[in-house]
This record gives C-alpha cells, sequence and structure tokens, in this order.
C-alpha cells in the first residue's frame, strides 16, 4: 500500500509512520471503481431524484480565518439515498483575488488517500498556487469521506489495552526484518496485518463500506453543483489523480478541466503496484547516492554512490539487528522499518530533505540515530514546495483512512501465499523497497467488509474533454510510467513531463510547468506532445 506505510513499533514503543502523499497506498484499481447505484458514465443529465435534496445543496459559507468555510452533506450508501445515513464533509473556500475574472471554483485534493484537503489549504491560505489561478478562481477543497474532519470519520486507532507498554515489550524478541523469510517472521508480519484490519472494524464497522475512491467521487459532483458550477475544474496531486480519473470515468460530460499531476495507473493491480513503487523509490535512492556524493559535499557521508549505498546497507543491517540509539528520551530508537521509512520520506521533497537525511546518516554512521528519529517523528512546516511532501491531515486518521480505501477499492488475494510469492520479484528489481511495498499489502489480506470494489482495467470516460497528466521522470511514489500510460488511456489525454527528482510537479517545477498547467485549467490551452519541463 502507498503512500503511508503501516504503523510499526520498534522496541521503545511505536515509531511514528511518515504520512507519504502523496502518491498514493496500492490503489490499483481506484480510478476505475464504479460506485454502486450508479452507472459508470453519464450523459450529463440531471441526477436521480433520491439525489435531488443533495445535489440541491447550497453551501453556507462562514468565516474561518483568512478562508471560507462550510459543511456538505452527502449519502453515505448511494444505493440506498434515502436510509438517513450520510457524511458530512468539511469544505474550504479561498475566494478570488479578481471577482470580475472569476471562471468559477477550482477543486482539489493534496493526495492520501487519508489527507484533508481543508487542512492543506488552511495551511497556506492558497498561496502556493499561482497568482494566476487565485486571479481566476476559488480556490476549493474538501475532506473525502472518511477522511479528517468527515463525520463519521475513519478510526483504526489501538484500544488502551492494545497500546504498547514497555513493560509488557520481550527484550528477547527478534527485531521484524523488512523482508520476512522464515515461517516466523512471516507468521509475525501476517499477525500484524490482522491485527491492524481488526482495530478498523473495531473503530469503524460502519464506515468501512463506504469509504471507497468511486463513491468519494461522487460525493465531489454533489460539491460541484453545490459550488454552483455547471462543470468541474479540478487538480489533483497523486492519490488526487486516482479521485479524478473516477470522476472522469462517471461523470465525462460535467468535466471542464482535469490536471492529474503525479498519476496513478489503474491498469495496475495490486502486486503490479507495489512493484512500480518499489522500484520508483529504489532508483530514487539511487539518485540521492549519487547527488549526495557528487553535490553535497562535506555533509555527505560517502565519496562515492557505491560508498554511499554500502553505508544505508550496512545501517539497515544493524538497526535490523538492534535498534539505533539515541540521545533524547522523548524519541524513539530507530529500527530498520523506521529508517526505511525516513530515506523514502525524504526521497518526496529532495531540495527539503536531502541535507538533513545526509547528515542524520552521518550521524547514525557514527552510532547515534537521535537525527533520524528526528526525522520519523517531524511534521515539517509547510514550504513553497510543500506539493512534493506529505499532506497534512486534519485528524490523525489519515493512516486508518489509507488503509481503508485501498483496501476496499482493490482486489487482493485472500490468502498469503501469493503475497510471499511476490516476495522474490520485488526484492531483485527493487531490494527492501520493494519488499516492504509487498508485505505493507498484506492488511487488505482478509479485509472484513469486502475488497475489490473496482478492477484493474484501462480507463473508461468516452466524452471526457482532453486531460492533461503531469508526470516527474524522478518521482519515487508514482513513477513516470504510470503517467505515460494514463495519459494515453484518456481519449485525447496530454502528457506534460518534468524532467526532474521528487514526487509531483506543480507547485516545484518552476514557470514551465505552472505556465503549462495555469494555461490549461485557464483556457484549455493543450499542450504539445513531447511538451517537457
Amino acid at each position: 500500500m502507498y503512500p503511508v506505510p503501516p504503523h510499526r513499533r520498534s522496541r521503545r514503543g511505536p515509531a511514528r509512520p511518515l504520512a507519504l502523499a502523496l502518491a498514493a497506498l496500492t490503489a490499483a484499481s481506484l480510478a476505475g471503481c464504479t460506485a454502486p447505484g450508479g452507472p459508470a458514465t453519464d450523459d450529463g443529465k440531471a441526477p436521480r431524484p433520491e439525489l435531488r435534496r443533495f445535489y440541491g445543496q447550497r453551501l453556507a459559507w462562514k468565516a474561518c480565518g483568512e478562508l471560507r468555510c462550510a459543511r456538505l452533506t452527502v449519502p453515505r450508501d448511494y444505493g440506498h439515498p434515502d436510509d438517513g445515513k450520510t457524511f458530512v464533509l468539511p469544505v474550504v473556500k479561498a475566494a478570488t483575488a479578481d471577482p470580475d475574472r472569476r471562471i468559477g471554483s477550482l477543486v482539489y485534493n493534496p493526495g492520501g488517500p487519508g489527507a484533508s484537503g481543508v487542512s492543506d489549504l488552511k495551511a497556506d491560505s492558497g498561496e502556493a498556487f499561482t497568482a494566476k489561478l487565485r486571479a481566476r478562481f476559488d480556490i476549493v477543497s474538501f475532506d473525502p469521506r472518511g477522511v479528517g474532519g468527515s463525520v463519521p470519520a475513519v478510526s483504526c486507532a489501538e484500544t488502551d489495552e492494545e497500546e504498547w507498554d514497555e513493560e509488557d515489550t520481550d527484550e528477547d524478541e527478534a527485531p521484524e526484518p523488512l523482508t520476512p523469510r522464515t515461517r516466523a517472521d512471516r507468521a509475525r508480519a501476517v499477525a500484524d496485518a490482522d491485527g491492524q484490519a481488526a482495530a478498523c472494524v473495531r473503530g469503524s464497522r460502519a464506515v468501512l463500506p463506504h469509504v471507497g475512491t468511486a463513491d468519494a467521487a461522487r460525493d465531489l459532483d454533489v460539491l460541484r453543483a453545490a459550488l454552483g458550477d455547471r462543470k468541474l475544474t479540478y487538480l489533483g496531486w497523486s492519490y488526487g489523480t486516482s479521485l479524478g480519473t473516477s470522476y472522469a470515468e462517471q461523470f465525462p460530460h460535467r468535466v471542464r478541466a482535469l490536471a492529474l499531476d503525479g498519476a496513478m495507473d489503474p491498469a495496475l493491480d495490486w502486486r503490479q503496484r507495489a512493484l512500480s513503487q518499489g522500484t520508483g523509490f529504489r532508483r530514487a535512492v539511487d539518485d540521492y547516492a549519487e547527488y549526495c556524493a557528487d553535490i553535497a559535499g562535506d555533509s555527505c557521508p560517502g565519496s562515492s554512490p557505491e560508498e554511499m549505498s554500502e553505508l544505508l546497507d550496512g545501517l539497515y543491517e544493524r538497526a535490523a539487528r538492534a535498534p539505533l540509539p539515541v540521545t533524547d528520551d522523548e524519541l524513539y530508537e530507530v529500527d530498520a522499518r523506521t529508517l526505511l521509512d525516513v530515506v523514502t520520506g525524504a526521497m518526496y521533497s529532495p531540495e527539503d530533505d536531502w541535507e538533513e537525511l545526509s547528515r542524520a546518516l552521518a550521524a547514525a554512521d557514527d552510532g547515534d540515530g537521535t537525527r533520524l528519529a528526528r526525522m520519523a517523528e517531524s511534521d515539517a512546516p509547510a514550504t513553497e514546495s510543500r506539493r512534493a511532501r506529505r499532506p497534512r491531515a486534519a485528524a490523525e486518521n489519515d493512516d486508518g483512512a489509507i488503509v481503508a480505501v485501498s483496501c476496499l477499492d482493490v482486489p487482493h488475494p485472500r490468502t498469503a501465499a501469493p503475497y510471499w510469492k511476490a516476495l522474490d520479484a520485488a526484492e531483485k528489481a527493487a531490494g527492501s523497497y520493494g519488499t516492504t511495498s509487498v508485505v505493507d499489502e498484506l492488511t487488505c489480506k482478509d479485509w472484513p467488509v469486502g475488497s475489490g470494489a473496482g478492477h484493474p482495467h484501462r480507463v473508461r470516460a468516452d466524452g471526457v474533454p482532453p486531460v492533461l497528466v503531469v508526470g516527474t521522470t524522478g518521482d519515487p511514489a508514482t513513477p513516470y510510467e504510470e503517467a505515460e500510460s494514463l495519459a494515453g488511456q484518456f481519449p485525447g489525454g496530454m502528457l506534460l513531463t518534468y524532467d526532474d527528482i521528487g514526487h509531483t510537479a506543480y507547485g516545484r517545477g518552476g514557470p514551465c510547468v505552472s505556465d503549462a498547467v495555469d494555461a490549461y485549467l485557464i483556457d484549455g490551452k493543450r499542450i504539445r506532445p513531447g511538451a517537457t519541463c
């Protein structure tokens, strides 16, 4: 699953997971799910009569700091919208800076699944978008069903009885390996995955069947209507590309413009997706090793890419034997999985994180894991390049939501054997980055409310206007090959290539990227084949 790894523990306690954007857990067919009770496509006609009360809403905006906030009510089950059960979703708006030139609303999703669009927009009041876009659109985002401030929200928190207790820890228990090879290690991995699934059931049994991406895309159409827009203008990063693709498949005639940055390919199954992302991270770490040795200078603990790779491999081996110690009693020691999460998390935003990662690895090589532990605990503040970072959640349910959405949407094997069979290919292609991607999928093995609402397939969105897909050649979480594939699946699809490293492009790719995306969203301007920034 990606982009957020499941909750992991070291001997000293739970290591806080990195809520990676961005991109996405293995949502292999998130983009193509058809919502219960509705067709896969529409002809632009009015909604079904039983949905009219939802579509007839007008948002009651209230001031919330510099922004305007409201709440949107949507049916919990689109197959039975009259049963009285609903989700109430927070919505936030940064009003256009030039009302006289306003085109409408630009709705965006920052990634996940599990990321709060409300928290994301509140963090900078829309300043991450260019002045051109803010002059022509109200910038709008929302918390998808089950996420953040949604009522109800997914909760997979442990009960008090299950919380980690140092006194109950078996100090003689071997650390959990990144690649489980023995029968005992595999049994422990399955038990951990089953425990996470059980915690979600205890906390959210009634909600879990209804948090899929297809239903979230239907909510997006209700939001479009409540905003007073005849057609949707949308920008999605990472997982947001799956949400946008699902919308295009269900409502192709209601799309005005759709920009998808950091694309996820709906044609990949769970195994292919895990292998794709694992390979993406391995390549990114190789890029980091080369950068560190060639450019970083004194802050780099290695003098060549080969030396950096050896240092990393050595640290993984040491952390697998025993967690790396820290000097701060408020921090957890760094086990092998925490180390991997820190390294992969830094791949999202090289310009922000690589220098600190180099210093942290150097300190760890000298026996001090404190810097790494701080990176694991850090929720770094926003920067101008924050689109490559991990999106914020309004509540501490981002890990639970990402699992709940992914397991509901994507078909997974119901026994452990296929996961173990996939390990060899993943290890050969991507080492520990591949094997952990496969093991993370185990949580969906026996998902208690069903799984696989969709299936891997090519996009079906006849009638949708040209869609703009943006792909970054060195993207670790949503590899470039997936952007190439997705652009080719849309009728008239366009691909804008950003030739650089890091996750996603808009907001960090400079004027070349922003000018092209802005021109498309504002005027529908097409880009030439092979366009590269």
